[in-house]
């Protein structure tokens, strides 16, 4: 009898470790995207953060035959602080990039400290029409705007994918703030013809498993076989993040499946109290993720392949 194949994520270890490599990356590299270059070289853009705890978007560079040996850090964020006053004067972390009509859209959230509640996060959109040297916004104001139905300054974390001209997003949304250092977050949808104005009706595509269950982050989106795959962070009550998994065949319902693609802790180690902000990319026939682990990306960023 022939054994039977098991898939599982196979974690490979830290990529890259913030060190005050520069002013920009004193410490923390938070929402790795990966973003092919080459052959096997890739871009992974991220966000840093200086000596006043502010988050700026810059990048490294790998290959992925050898991903631990950094070939290149940018010296300067690509994407800096809003001016003061707007959704992101505190800070900005990456969510998604698309290459689209030779240039690169890169959806980020912008930060706002907070007043009666802790902080605020929205989207922003900045695009890049020198290869992903420098990012220029299209609006000093967030893409996707607080309404009725979704009232809370939370509105961020977006996926994007474009198929048949129609451009499909999955962000994070708030639902309520309990009080004022806790808020309860799902993931939503939204289309767009145009990749900057956005429609939504606010409604859950994915929402909690249980009543212990709290916050769904960071959603990364791939399309296969006619199956939507998503992997994403959640979080229950008395346990940090962990890294789930759902399938859905219209991109709308969707259906847990954590056990068959999810990712836990480890025994010891970076990511041994939390793992967090997934994103998942096919290259040449197999399947990787760049994840953080403890303290949001305090220690780096690391990665996982997908094998027997």
């Amino acid at each position: 009898m022939k054994g039977r194949h098991i898939m599982v994520w196979i974690k490979k270890g830290l990529i890259f470790s913030p060190d005050g490599q520069y002013d920009w990356v004193i410490s923390h590299s938070m929402l790795p995207i990966p973003e092919r270059r080459g052959e096997d070289l890739y871009r992974v853009y991220f966000s840093g953060r200086d000596r006043f705890n502010r988050s700026l978007v810059g990048y490294v560079e790998i290959d992925l035959r050898n991903p631990k040996e950094i070939l290149k850090i940018s010296e300067k964020p690509v994407l800096g602080l809003g001016e003061l006053g707007t959704f992101d004067d505190n800070g900005v972390t990456p969510s998604w990039i698309v290459d689209y009509n030779g240039k690169k859209y890169l959806y980020y959230v912008g930060w706002n400290q907070g007043s009666t509640v802790r902080m605020a996060e929205m989207a922003g959109l900045a695009i890049s029409t020198d290869g992903g040297e420098s990012f220029n916004r299209v609006s000093r104001a967030p893409i996707l705007e607080r309404t009725d139905k979704e009232p809370l300054s939370l509105l961020a974390a977006t996926c994007v994918l474009i198929e048949d001209s129609v451009w499909r997003m999955w962000y994070v949304s708030g639902i309520e703030w309990v009080h004022r250092d806790f808020i309860r977050y799902d993931i939503k949808y939204a289309e767009s013809n145009d990749g900057i104005n956005w429609n939504r009706d606010g409604k859950a595509c994915l929402g909690f498993k249980s009543k212990e269950e709290y916050a769904l982050a960071r959603p990364s989106v791939l399309k296969e076989d006619g199956v939507y795959k998503m992997w994403f962070g959640y979080r229950q009550a008395q346990q940090t993040y962990r890294i789930g998994y759902a399938e859905s065949k219209d991109g709308f319902i969707w259906d847990r499946k954590d056990d068959m693609g999810g990712l836990d802790v480890s025994e010891s180690g970076w990511d041994s109290e939390m793992v967090e902000y997934p994103c998942v990319f096919n290259h040449e026939g197999k399947r990787y993720m760049l994840y953080n682990g403890n303290g949001y990306g305090r220690n780096g960023f690391g990665y996982a392949k997908w094998e027997d």
